[in-house]
């Protein structure tokens, strides 16, 4: 038999279909930033985590340069003026979270990882409250009380009077405040400057890559360069192209077609398909109090996610 080919034409529609599907954008989105927490663990046993995140970003940059150094050129003065700015945002969204994770998962398991990211959501409602004062309901207080007994219950291991006698597993105490970090992150967001997507992914790659050198060398000074082999190579590449790349990329069309509010509810997949790729790829137990977590963070987002509803509505 022939070789069948697709005709271009046919390519070109599937591409332009796949660009305007919002779900299927924002599907993909969290399933590669869920991803990332399975990578990070693979990572650990080779790679150490601030030159990990260190190379990472160097290569986002480069791959990015490309597709975006027109946007960035027309877009440089305001990226200037902006610099600080953006360099806050980069270093703590991208370089000190990712760092702060890639350490983690060298005490913690991907699954803790996963259910503890689906606090940040309370955790910027917390500092909305304190940097910025804003208005907090009681709904919105009971919700961030869920969360937090949810993150509990995942770190304790469902034995939160564990507290009192072990402490708490060091892995799970740095994603903790890596998350708040993130939040951070999310909260200064809207100090975003007036920029593209493009540039604005661009410049925020090369502050966690800038953010992370002074970590990576101390590293290195103490530890070496880490010996890697083919495999941790490969995780590498996939941390680079999926959670760095595609994954901003799919998110910021997918804002664009259904707007910020709607597409910022799928971030809330990231723990559900960290934990569930965790399980099928690294073959970790999922645990009662896994599943307790979820359900409380959730809840907990749910809650306040309503109470907001209603009192814009009234």
């Amino acid at each position: 038999m022939g070789r069948v080919t697709i005709p271009a034409a046919d390519d070109r529609v599937l591409i332009k279909t796949l660009f305007n599907s919002p779900y299927l954008l924002l599907t993909i989105a969290p399933l590669s930033w869920g991803g990332n927490a399975v990578a990070g663990r693979m990572a650990a046993d080779n790679w150490f985590p601030f030159t990990f995140t260190s190379i990472r970003w160097a290569l986002v940059v480069l791959v990015l340069l490309p597709f975006v150094y027109k946007q960035v050129w027309q877009e440089r003065k305001v990226l200037i003026s902006s610099a600080p700015v953006l360099f806050a945002l980069g270093g703590l969204g991208l370089g000190m979270f990712n760092m702060g994770m890639y350490l983690a998962l060298n005490y913690t398991s991907a699954i803790n990882v996963s259910v503890e990211q689906a606090s940040m959501p309370m955790a910027i409602l917390f500092f909305n409250f304190i940097l910025l004062r804003q208005r907090v309901l009681w709904q919105q207080i009971l919700g961030l009380c869920l969360a937090v007994t949810g993150v509990v219950l995942t770190a304790t291991r469902g034995d939160p009077f564990a507290l009192l006698e072990t402490g708490i597993n060091r892995g799970d105490v740095i994603m903790i405040g890596s998350c708040l970090l993130y939040a951070a992150y999310s909260v200064g967001l809207r100090w975003k400057p007036a920029i593209s997507w493009h540039s604005f992914i661009f410049a925020l790659s090369v502050s966690a890559f800038l953010v992370s050198i002074p970590f990576s060398f101390f590293e290195s000074s103490r530890q070496g360069f880490p010996v890697v082999g083919g495999s941790d190579i490969a995780i590498l590449i996939y941390v680079v192209l999926f959670p760095s790349v595609l994954a901003q990329l799919c998110f910021a069309r997918g804002v664009e077609l259904i707007g910020a509010n709607r597409a910022g509810q799928f971030i809330n997949l990231v723990p559900i398909f960290g934990a569930l790729l965790a399980v099928l790829i690294l073959s970790e137990a999922f645990h009662w109090y896994h599943a307790a977590g979820l359900v409380a963070v959730f809840g907990g987002i749910a809650l306040a996610e309503r109470s907001t509803r209603r009192a814009s509505k009234s």
